[in-house]
């Protein structure tokens, strides 16, 4: 069996909000994406950006990569010329899955055929999406092999939605969860988990069932946490938060790519790893989504509660050939520091503590937490 590319490409979406106020930005420029990405032509990266459902986001993509560092470096571009553009309009992006305290109501959706479907058919559910997340492609050419490998990594879904948890503060609040936009997202159908297929052949008849009854347009409304990509020839993962730490955001995809090569290697040995019930790997889910990485997963095969730290080791100790063949070593090894400096939900919340403890109400208190997001947005770029 021929190696797959393993080639890489990530998607980042962030939130606009105004620095002033701190406020989602309510009124943004219309010709904002048209002008990031005429910045973005002048250094050699047309084609990049893009509006998303809500005017107050925006999305980059890297190209396809065959290096991690290549995508970071591409990253690293993406991040500044959508902060500098949009400072000339007097907002700034924040890398994060929900803004601690906007109000859902009244912010609009794009001007597009799509989101304004979107909006139709989820109603509710769909205005109060106010969410951003982390995506990142792995190149695998073979359809076959895409959904055995889907199968697969759905037990190590929760692992990495523990490392990049970002949304602790929804409308004002401290959730009590590291990640609140699952809790959004799960509103929406077509979800979570995918179902375990035997074959492309069955995923595919699925697919067309729905297309056929009118369902979906096609599987690019399929919104699992993974997912064969209905555009590209790649495996995309989209459990994870947005991560306000480009480095923490480039450890977890240098991760998920790394698992992805592991997967296939035990393939190519007649190995494989392990399918779980989907009820057991849901509950390492929410204990991800709750905890993020406080309070550790289920080891299933030892059967008990594991802190993230050692899982993180074993991650690492499994994927270390992987990572080394693919020149990403380095950048897997470094996710040690987000256990260390703490998820964006950890920093967000010592933001919040140190502005009370230093005598800020409230609502001073979560301006404190925006402001800290728009700085680590930019950090080290």
């Amino acid at each position: 069996m021929s190696a797959p590319d393993f080639t890489i490409g990530i998607e980042e979406e962030y939130l606009l909000v105004d620095p002033v106020t701190r406020d989602i930005a309510r009124d943004p420029p219309a010709d904002l994406v048209a002008q990031t990405e005429e910045a973005l032509a002048a250094r050699g990266m047309p084609g990049q950006v893009s509006p998303e459902f809500l005017r107050a986001q925006i999305e980059v993509q890297t190209r396809v990569c065959t290096s991690v560092a290549d995508a970071r470096a591409q990253l690293v571009t993406l991040r500044k010329t959508v902060a500098e553009v949009a400072a000339r309009h007097g907002l700034a992006p924040i890398a994060a899955s929900t803004h601690p305290f906007a109000e859902w109501r009244g912010i609009g959706a794009t001007d597009r055929e799509r989101y304004r479907a979107l909006e139709r058919d989820l109603q509710g559910v769909g205005r109060r999406l106010v969410i951003c997340g982390l995506h990142v492609h792995v190149g695998i050419a073979d359809e076959e092999l895409r959904v055995d490998l889907m199968n697969q990594a759905g037990y190590f879904l929760p692992h990495l939605l523990a490392l990049s948890t970002s949304s602790p503060f929804w409308r004002g609040e401290d959730t009590g969860l590291a990640s609140y936009r699952v809790a959004i997202f799960n509103e929406l159908p077509r979800t979570g988990l995918p179902d375990h297929f035997e074959s492309w052949g069955e995923y595919r008849r699925q697919v067309d069932r729905l297309v056929a009854a009118g369902l979906i347009d096609d599987a690019s409304k399929l919104w699992w946490d993974i997912r064969p990509s209905a555009r590209f020839p790649t495996l995309e993962m989209r459990v994870t938060d947005m991560c306000t730490s480009l480095d923490h955001a480039i450890s977890i995809a240098a991760l998920y790519r790394s698992l992805i090569s592991m997967l296939w290697r035990l393939k190519t040995a007649n190995q494989r790893w392990r399918i779980y019930p989907h009820m057991l790997v849901k509950e390492n889910r929410w204990r991800a989504q709750r905890y993020g990485t406080d309070e550790g997963l289920v080891d299933f095969g030892k059967g008990q509660i594991v802190p993230v730290a050692d899982l993180v080791e074993e991650m690492i100790a499994l994927v270390r050939a992987d990572a080394e063949r693919l020149g990403c070593l380095a950048e897997v090894e470094a996710v040690r520091n987000i256990l260390r400096d703490g998820t964006s939900a950890h920093r967000q919340r010592r933001a919040f503590a140190k502005a009370v403890a230093a005598g800020a109400d409230k609502p001073q208190a979560l301006a404190a937490v925006v402001d800290d997001l728009i700085a680590g947005t930019v950090a080290g770029l």
